[in-house]
């Protein structure tokens, strides 16, 4: 595979990273190495290896999702700071 700039910048932009000029050279210099480790994956012969498990018995822990009653809507307003007739009103935590 050529590891070129092209190649470089595509994985800055996928990888939402911005590298400087520095980085750059030494991942054009480098990823060519790795990518011939990698490769070394595919002579492992994986003929008698069995899927990936999980070492724990437990397939789902989880219950199945039932709909059920819930709770009155007055009641759960009724010491929110802030609200509407439907909804809590919270601070605004992300700009």
């Amino acid at each position: 595979m050529l590891v070129d700039d092209e190649l470089i910048e595509k994985l800055e932009d996928l990888s939402c990273l911005t590298l400087g000029a520095a980085e750059k050279s030494r991942l054009k210099d480098e990823l060519p190495d790795f990518l011939k480790a990698l490769a070394k994956l595919n002579e492992l012969d994986t003929a008698g290896a069995g899927e990936c498990v999980n070492p724990l018995d437990n397939v789902n822990v989880f219950r199945e999702d039932e709909a059920g009653p819930s709770f009155d809507r007055e009641l759960i307003l009724q010491n929110a700071a802030l609200k509407t007739d439907e909804m809590i009103i919270a601070p605004k935590t992300v700009d």
